[in-house]
């Protein structure tokens, strides 16, 4: 330590004591922060490990800046003990006195090495060159006011160092532990079902997953500033958050796994339900299409003049993926098992209904027949209600339609033709009121 620079300007005595007490009080801050620097856990965790990338650059840094905050604040302890022992020669300090404390307590008389720089090995001597010191190195002058505040700087940027490492080791690697765990559980669950890696793809995931969880803590504990999120703007020393997004992807693709295999095991569980109701499904479809081929040649002996669509045959390849079904339960093979179900169940669901649209397009015809002999006895009855049932007109139309529907194969087009005539007769006959 050295002193420079002119004498300060005269002080009081008020003014000199107010001075002295406020820089020791600062002093007294100054110690206090460093040593809980020092016995902070943070950094004791950063001495003892093997450091990667981002964190041993910073930490290599910090220590550095450490060190040099001590011989700061020796030199602050040095010159505040100065100013101290003018003071104490006199109770009233005399010009001279008062003179020499303006020094201490006003003037650059504080000459230390100059710190490194946040972006560079050395930052600018803003009040002093470089090249000034004992050593030859570069150094800068202070007041003590701004020696403080220098300390201060220099304090605050360890400290971000310090406390942002231990908040991503008290944060991440525990979370990644306990996902291990989970992990290791939802590995044992897809073995005891036949998920295994190479054979299903949630295997493959579970391999995946357990990579980069190994990858994700080995890197957070040897480069935990890596890690580190700190919003836009902050400056204070810890701000921020730990980052979490390839913990988050990680969680998330495990949770899929999981409800997968969930998925898995509950097939286990109601494989012989489903398979039941898959066969009832086919069953019925089977039945509807014999139904419907039945139909078919009946309509094509009853109606004349109609195409009728061709019906399919039964699903074979339905009851041959459903014979594979079973065979998979029976030998446990749930993982290859649960997709099979899945399509199955959809796939039977689409041919039953086919069935029955086959049905209702093969029966159409009859349906039409009924209608138009439901029709034609409808007005045959109305008729009747009016009295008329024995016009003679009327009496001939009505025979001619009923042989029509009722004769076979029936012409559907001349038959529809022959009600729509008897149906304009009646209600002209009925519209002029007679028979009442």
């Amino acid at each position: 330590m050295g002193v420079t620079g002119p004498p300060g300007p005269a002080m009081d005595r008020d003014e000199a004591d107010r001075a002295l007490a406020r820089l020791g009080a600062e002093h007294k801050a100054v110690e206090d922060s460093l040593l809980a620097l020092q016995d902070h856990a943070g950094r004791r965790l950063l001495e003892g490990a093997a450091l990667t990338g981002t964190t041993r650059e910073r930490w290599a840094a910090a220590e550095r800046t450490i060190a040099l905050l001590w011989t700061y604040f020796d030199a602050y302890t040095d010159a505040l003990r100065a100013a101290r022992e003018v003071r104490s020669r006199r109770r009233t300090p005399g010009s001279d006195e008062l003179a020499e404390l303006a020094w201490w307590l006003r003037a650059r008389c504080v000459t230390v090495p100059a710190a490194p720089h946040p972006g560079g090995p050395v930052a600018p001597a803003a009040e002093g060159g470089p090249g000034d010191g004992p050593d030859g190195g570069p150094v800068e002058r202070f007041t003590l006011d701004r020696l403080v505040a220098r300390i201060n700087e220099l304090y605050a940027r360890s400290l971000d160092v310090v406390v942002t490492a231990e908040a991503v080791w008290s944060a991440l690697p525990a979370r990644i532990d306990l996902l291990a765990a989970e992990l290791h559980r939802t590995r044992s669950l897809a073995r005891s079902v036949g998920v295994r890696p190479g054979e299903h793809p949630a295997g493959d995931d579970l391999d995946a997953i357990t990579e980069e969880l190994t990858a994700l803590r080995a890197q957070v504990v040897s480069d935990p500033l890596a890690f580190w999120r700190r919003p836009a703007g902050s400056s204070a020393p810890g701000g921020g958050r730990p980052d979490t997004d390839r913990y988050d992807r990680a969680a998330r693709a495990l949770e899929e796994v999981r409800r997968e295999i969930e998925a898995v095991l509950q097939v286990r569980q109601d494989s012989e339900s489903r398979l039941l109701r898959l066969r009832d499904l086919l069953s019925r479809a089977d039945r509807t299409l014999a139904e419907a081929r039945t139909a078919r040649v009946e309509v094509l002996s009853k109606i004349a003049a109609t195409e009728v669509p061709v019906v399919s045959g039964p699903p074979t390849a339905l009851h041959e993926r459903l014979a594979l079904a079973a065979e998979y339960r029976r030998h446990a093979q749930w993982h290859r098992l649960s997709p099979l179900l899945e399509a199955l169940e959809r796939e039977a669901e689409e041919e039953l209904l086919r069935a029955r649209e086959s049905l209702t397009a093969v029966t159409a015809p009859l349906a039409v027949r009924a209608e138009l002999r439901g029709r034609l006895d409808a007005y045959r009855a109305r008729v009747a209600r009016h009295g008329l049932a024995d016009d003679a007109f009327l009496g001939e139309r009505y025979d001619a339609a009923r042989r029509m529907l009722w004769s076979a194969p029936c012409d559907l087009r001349a038959a529809e033709r022959a009600v729509l005539r008897y149906q304009r007769a009646a209600s002209e006959l009925l519209s002029t009121g007679g028979g009442g």
